[in-house]
């Protein structure tokens, strides 16, 4: 199979086991899937967020899941639980549907990683 189609399936199984678990089967975008990961993350999931707050969630997800290709790594918990992550290589400039296939492909090695699909 092509690594174009095994991503696409991959892909397809976390979207309908996520929009399934957390949007009565309405279909999850992208910065949905991303936020949900910064969330897991953190690691306080019963925890009501503000507007900073989600768009520091995103963040955190970003870093962890680019951080298997080498963009970021891991340094520390600050004193409220929030991970730190120092970069340590520039994203190359991408368009968007570039974007989108590396975010894909990493949220996909992510959930693969955590044996939550295969």
């Amino acid at each position: 199979m092509a690594r174009d189609e095994q991503l696409k399936e991959r892909w397809e199984a976390v979207i309908t086991l996520l929009s399934n678990r957390f949007a009565d089967g309405d279909k999850l975008d992208l910065d949905a899937i991303i936020y949900l990961v910064g969330v897991q993350e953190l690691g306080q999931l019963h925890r009501k967020f503000k507007k900073d707050d989600k768009l520091n969630l995103m963040h955190i997800a970003i870093c962890r899941l680019l951080e298997p290709f080498g963009y970021y790594e891991f340094e520390y918990y600050d004193e409220e639980g929030w991970p730190h992550y120092k970069v340590l290589e520039q994203l190359p400039p991408l368009k968007a549907g570039e974007q989108s296939v590396l975010m894909k492909d990493a949220i996909v090695q992510y959930f693969l990683e955590n044996e939550v699909i295969q």
